[in-house]
């Protein structure tokens, strides 16, 4: 049985007959490697022609091949070394084929890279498993595709260097520290509650005869089925009434941008919260997409916020039950409960 280090061997060789033309882009000096008393990071990239960003400055990371679609799923199970797959326009693949990339690189615990379009984000999302760690690009510039590679490489390997301290790392360390304080913002809103739980558990919580079956698996308390209105006629009126007050604040802080510059009042957070809120409210779902316009932000940037926010616990994934091409976010039962008491204080 071959080391790690043969395998690599082996796999430069194959990957170099499979169509990956030196020069292309840039392979980090295997003296490099050794030196620092490690290996880097291998990265496939599938596509057409490779269009990384300065890989300079992440020499713990190399492009070990180029492939095709059509190719990448069999090198990907047949390969024990790759750490990240790089997919150049995701949204270009075909459906199946899309899905068995992802499925594949989740199999191998890859870390995924996906360019898409916005029109083709929601496609590409559902076909993503919800266990493999992924980096979503849209319309992406050189410093967040840099951003995007560091986040992806493994623990392991990472090593640092000052020179990657650019603006962009810098420009994530705040969103970080702002999610942070957003939830414990969140968290003490919530009051007896405790935190934001955020999983599917707390659903059961809702309920008083949830306490004899904790051991059975229980549906969320909700969907997007409006109910008929002649049931709970005052609490939807309130619900109606609340949601158009949301939407009324939203509409307020896009139009400090007719005035103001937009990067200003930047808050993409707090953004999404409204809309996923109103859209609660509404008995409405809510798409990746969707939730991507209402952050008034680059997309890029809005993937990132919704990851971090899901991370957190603030929001969760939901499936379309009547299209497994789309995922729905929807915010955790901790997230509604902390923004409903927040607009109870506001009308008091």
């Amino acid at each position: 049985m071959m080391d790690q280090r043969t395998q690599i061997d082996f796999d430069m060789v194959a990957q170099l007959e499979g169509g990956f033309y030196p020069g292309e882009v840039w392979v980090g000096p295997r003296g490099a490697d050794v030196a620092r008393g490690g290996v880097a990071s291998p990265l496939l990239f599938v596509g057409i022609r490779p269009d990384l960003p300065d890989m300079t400055l992440l020499p713990d990371i190399r492009v070990a091949a180029t492939l095709a679609a059509p190719d990448a799923a069999n090198h990907i199970r047949q390969s024990d070394t790759l750490d990240i797959i790089w997919l150049a326009a995701a949204d270009a693949i075909e459906g199946d084929m899309l899905a068995d990339i992802c499925a594949a690189a989740d199999e191998r615990e890859c870390n995924l890279v996906c360019e898409t379009s916005l029109s083709g984000l929601d496609r590409v999302v559902a076909a993503i498993p919800a266990s493999c760690a992924t980096q979503l690009l849209v319309d992406a510039d050189p410093a967040d595709k840099l951003v995007a590679l560091a986040a992806a490489r493994r623990n392991r390997h990472a090593v640092l260097h000052d020179i990657a301290r650019d603006d962009a790392m810098e420009r994530i360390d705040r969103l970080q520290e702002e999610v942070s304080r957003i939830s414990r913002l969140l968290g003490d809103l919530a009051g007896q509650r405790g935190g934001l739980p955020g999983g599917p558990t707390d659903y059961a919580s809702r309920d008083d005869d949830s306490a004899g079956h904790a051991g059975q698996v229980r549906a969320p308390a909700r969907d997007f089925t409006a109910m008929p209105r002649s049931f709970f006629p005052e609490e939807r009126a309130l619900d109606r009434q609340r949601a158009k007050a949301v939407r009324r604040m939203l509409r307020q802080r896009r139009m400090r941008e007719q005035y103001f510059p937009a990067d200003l009042f930047a808050d993409p957070a707090w953004d999404m919260l409204l809309d996923l809120y109103a859209a609660r409210l509404e008995r409405q779902p809510v798409s990746v997409s969707s939730l991507c316009i209402a952050a008034a932000v680059p997309a890029t940037t809005a993937l990132r916020w919704i990851k971090t926010m899901t991370d957190a616990g603030l929001f969760m994934r939901e499936a379309d039950p009547h299209d497994g091409r789309r995922i729905f976010i929807a915010l955790a039962e901790g997230a509604y409960d902390a923004l409903a008491r927040y607009f109870e204080a506001l009308e008091e």
